[in-house]
């Protein structure tokens, strides 16, 4: 599986054995998630499902084949995510860990077994020192969504990649990023009209996507890149949904969050 075409037909669990056999050395609970060790101190996550019932049987494509549709959903949301993970690590001089996950799409079961066999100790120590967490499963072309994640110089850096901040619900971050103490964010990954029948993909935005990440992973190498730390936002009497609907987040300045060690945050999801 190299090109983008071959993430989007597969059913789940048929991707789920393929990215197995791809990662001999992958740390794989069936049904659940796999974790593939890396070198570089950054974890990479997208997800296997998507909301759509049947398997992409047609893939329809604009004459120059950037954009891609099907009529039983093309899957963007989230094989967009699933391709770019595979292709960032295959370009990366120093590899990143992946985290392939199950059935976010229903409440994000496998980040939540994730998050689990992390508290009770299942992975080895050397998962303790990624420096950032980055998602590819968001809509669109420039967004960063960071959820409850509100560590300053982390946004900055994401941002002088070319992304732009937005803001979202839910994605599997919003488990891994406060268990593991470490800032996240969901990155755009070239997918358009979400959920539906007329969902497609733009291979170009994707592929900018791909660009900016191997960037990512080549900084975050290096010796004197920072660790950025998962910094939990309160954003005041209202909530977080609150200011999701009305699209406004409270500058640093004035949020009233607090930075979690591992352990802290581990505890507050229990």
């Amino acid at each position: 599986m190299r090109i983008l075409e071959d993430f989007l037909k597969p059913t789940q669990k048929e991707l789920f054995s393929r990215l197995c056999k791809m990662y001999p050395n992958a740390v794989a609970r069936d049904g659940e998630y796999i974790l593939v060790p890396g070198e570089a101190p950054v974890l990479l996550v997208a997800h296997l499902d998507t909301v759509h019932k049947s398997p992409v049987r047609q893939i329809c494509k604009t004459p120059n084949g950037n954009i891609l549709m099907s009529p039983q959903g093309i899957g963007g949301d989230d094989r967009c995510g699933v391709y770019a993970l595979v292709t960032a690590h295959a370009r990366s001089e120093k590899k990143p860990w992946l985290l392939f996950t199950c059935n976010e799409e229903v409440g994000g079961i496998g980040a939540s077994t994730f998050r689990k066999d992390y508290r009770a100790g299942a992975f080895s120590k050397e998962l303790d020192t990624m420096k950032l967490l980055v998602e590819i499963d968001r809509k669109g072309r420039t967004d960063a969504v960071y959820y409850d994640c509100d560590n300053p110089d982390f946004e900055q850096y994401i941002n002088s990649k070319g992304f732009v901040t937005q803001y979202g619900s839910f994605s599997d971050i919003s488990y891994i990023a406060p268990e593991l103490g470490v800032a996240a964010v969901n990155l755009s990954s070239g997918y358009y009209n979400a959920h539906t029948k007329h969902e497609y993909i733009n291979r170009k935005h994707l592929n900018e996507t791909v660009r900016k990440v191997v960037e990512i992973i080549a900084d975050a190498a290096r010796a004197d890149f920072p660790a950025y730390a998962y910094i939990e936002c309160d954003w005041g009497e209202g909530g977080y949904d609150d200011v999701f609907f009305w699209g406004c987040r409270p500058s640093s300045k004035y949020a009233k969050g607090k930075k979690k060690s591992p352990s802290e945050s581990r505890g507050r999801l229990e």
